[in-house]
């Protein structure tokens, strides 16, 4: 069976042969961002970002979420100094969006930094 879509003027049909490749062009496109280096993340708009984890942000600002260091009760998460707030262990968190690059700590975890690095902003 095939589906014809028309564009504008032009019409293509679409066979099995096409939503075969188009299916398998798509899995191979989302087993590549699964194995991405966990110690390197990258992205636009926003980033996830753990203990011991460096990332890039192409966008400023960007917005930037925390995967807090495992443990019980809750930890205090500063960046550059600059106190974020108090969250719970084990979960990830929202900092809000970032203007500037970051080196994200957890003081009492005995964790690593994670760092954050924006383009400067124009």
């Amino acid at each position: 069976m095939k589906t014809t879509y028309a564009v504008g003027r032009t019409s293509c049909a679409a066979g099995p042969r096409i939503r075969t490749a188009c299916g398998a062009l798509l899995l191979a496109l989302t087993a590549c961002a699964s194995t991405q280096n966990e110690k390197y993340v990258t992205s636009w708009g926003e980033i996830t970002v753990a203990p011991g984890v460096t990332g890039t942000c192409q966008s400023n600002p960007c917005r930037v979420f925390f995967r807090m260091p495992k443990g019980s009760g809750t930890y205090e998460v500063t960046g550059n100094a600059m106190v974020y707030g108090t969250y719970p262990a084990g979960k990830t968190v929202s900092l809000g969006s970032l203007f500037e690059s970051n080196s994200i700590k957890v003081p009492d975890a005995g964790v690593p930094p994670a760092y954050v690095y924006l383009p400067r902003s124009q």
